[in-house]
C-alpha cells in the first residue's frame, strides 16, 4: 500500500471512524466534546513556531512528562503543544500541565488536515511518544524540513510484521524520521529492517526508568492508611486492569478473604469509560466496595476501593504491599511495570507483557518480578509476599537496582532531540 491508497482509504473510513467515535462517546460522553479539533479546527489562541510532542493517551502523557519539563527548561522562550487522541489522555495532560503548554487533540491523519495542522502550529520540531506514527504527519513534516523524533520507541515482533505488511507504506515514512530512539537494541535492529536510516537509530533506553517519584508521597501514602486505620492491614493493588480480568482479580481477592477477613483490594481498571460497570461487578459479587471519587472513608468493612479518580495511580500504588500490573492475564501486552517498582512495591503480572519485554526480563532477572497464569496463582502469589516479608524485601531490592542501572535514557534522548532540532 502506497500513500495514496492509504489517503483514499482513510477519507473512505470517515463514515465508519465518526460512528465509532459516536459510540465511545455513549460511553465516555467527553468523546463527543472538541470533534472540530479532530479535523484540524483547532483552538484560538495557539502560538507558533515552537515545539511539539504528541503522546497519543494517557501511558505516554505520563512517560513523556519529565521530557516535556526538560524541553521548557532548556527552551523558555519557545512554547510547547502536546496532543493526544483520547479524552483521558488531554486531561492527563491538563492535570500535569496546565496553562504551562498548549494543547489540542491531533487531527486525524488526513493530507488536508495534516496540512492545515502545521499551517497554524509551524513547529520547529516534532517529537512523536513511543510508536504512534501517521504517515500523512510525518510526510508533511518533512516537506516543511520539520524534523520528527520518534522518542522512547517501542516495538514488538508482532507489530513489525504488521508494519511489513504495508512496507511501501511505513518503509517511506520511517526513512522521513529525523531520529529514532529505541528503548532496545532488539527494537533497532526491527525499525531499520522496516526502512529506518541506520545512522538515525539510537538506542537510548526507556525513559520509563527516570521516573521521579516526589518525596512526599510514601508519607502521603503512609499518612492516609494511619487514617484508614490500615497499618497492619494486609492492602494489595490490581491495577490498569482490562475486561475479563477484573473477575479474576476479585476471585483471588475473595481466596485471600478466606485467610485474611481484613485484606483490602484496590482495584484500578484501565479505562475510565468502564469505572461504573467495574464498581456495579464489585458490588453485584457481594464485595463491600467504596469508589475512590465519592470520598466515602474506607472502613474496616470496606472489602474493595474502585480507583475511579484520574492522576492518582502513584499513590494508590504507594497505598500498597504488593502491586499486580494489568494488561497482562489477557493478551493486551501488559501496562508499566516500573512504576509499582519505582515506589518500592513488589510487582506481579500475567504472562503477556510484549509490549514491555525487555524491562520484565530485566525486573525478572533481578528477581523484581512475578509472573501468574490466573486467579489461583495470583492469589497465592499475594499470600506468599503477605507471609514472607523477608521474600518481598527482596523483590523490592531487585526493582530498586533495576531502575539505578537504567536511569539516563532521558539525558541521551534530549541530547538527540538537541541535534536534530540544531538541523
Amino acid at each position: 500500500m502506497n500513500s495514496t491508497i492509504y489517503s483514499l482509504l482513510f477519507h473512505l473510513a470517515l463514515p465508519l471512524i465518526l460512528l465509532r467515535l459516536a459510540w465511545r462517546a455513549r460511553r465516555a460522553p467527553a468523546y463527543a466534546h472538541r470533534v472540530a479539533e479532530r479535523f484540524a479546527r483547532l483552538p484560538h489562541g495557539l502560538r507558533p513556531g515552537g515545539l511539539w510532542v504528541h503522546a497519543v493517551s494517557v501511558g505516554e502523557s505520563i512517560a513523556a512528562a519529565p521530557l516535556i519539563r526538560a524541553l521548557r527548561e532548556r527552551h523558555p522562550d519557545l512554547p510547547i503543544t502536546v496532543t493526544c487522541m483520547t479524552p483521558t489522555g488531554s486531561e492527563r495532560i491538563r492535570a500535569l500541565f496546565g496553562d504551562q503548554v498548549q494543547h489540542c487533540y491531533l487531527p486525524y491523519d488526513l493530507p488536508w488536515a495534516a496540512r492545515r495542522f502545521l499551517d497554524r502550529l509551524q513547529p520547529r520540531l516534532a517529537v512523536v511518544m513511543e510508536t504512534e506514527l501517521w504517515p500523512n504527519h510525518i510526510h508533511a513534516c518533512a516537506r516543511r524540513g520539520v524534523p520528527v523524533v520518534l522518542a522512547n520507541a517501542r516495538l514488538s515482533e508482532r507489530s513489525a510484521r504488521g508494519y511489513a505488511r504495508f512496507r511501501g507504506l511505513t518503509a517511506p515514512m520511517l526513512a522521513e524520521l529525523s531520529l529514532v530512539a529505541v528503548q532496545t537494541e532488539a527494537e533497532a535492529e526491527r525499525f531499520r529492517a522496516l526502512g529506518a536510516r541506520p545512522e538515525r537509530v539510537e538506542v537510548t533506553g526507556s525513559i520509563k526508568f527516570d521516573l521521579a517519584i516526589d518525596p512526599a508521597l510514601p508519607e502521603r501514602a503512609a499518612e492516609q492508611r494511619r487514617a484508614w486505620g490500615a497499618q497492619q492491614r494486609p492492602v494489595w493493588i490490581a491495577a490498569s486492569t482490562h475486561a475479563g480480568e477484573d473477575e479474576q482479580v476479585l476471585a483471588a481477592h475473595r481466596r485471600l478473604l478466606e485467610r485474611w477477613p481484613r485484606a483490602l483490594l484496590i482495584l484500578v481498571p484501565r479505562h475510565p469509560e468502564r469505572f461504573a460497570s467495574v464498581l456495579q461487578l464489585c458490588r453485584g459479587q457481594g464485595f463491600a466496595t467504596v469508589p475512590r471519587s465519592g470520598g466515602a472513608p474506607v472502613t474496616a468493612d470496606t472489602q474493595v476501593l474502585l480507583g475511579d479518580t484520574m492522576g492518582e495511580l502513584l499513590f494508590l500504588y504507594a497505598l500498597a504491599d504488593v502491586a499486580f500490573v494489568g494488561g497482562s492475564l489477557m493478551p493486551n501486552g501488559g501496562h508499566n511495570l516500573l512504576e509499582p517498582a519505582a515506589l518500592d512495591v513488589p510487582v506481579l503480572s500475567g504472562p503477556h507483557l510484549f509490549n514491555f519485554l525487555d524491562i520484565a526480563a530485566q525486573l525478572r532477572a533481578a528477581g523484581a518480578l512475578v509472573e501468574v497464569g490466573e486467579e489461583a496463582e495470583l492469589a497465592a502469589q499475594v499470600a506468599r509476599l503477605w507471609q514472607e516479608p523477608e521474600v518481598a524485601a527482596d523483590m523490592r531490592a531487585g526493582g530498586r537496582r533495576v531502575m539505578q542501572a537504567n536511569r539516563g535514557a532521558l539525558q541521551r534522548l534530549l541530547a538527540g532531540i538537541e541535534r536534530a532540532l540544531a538541523g
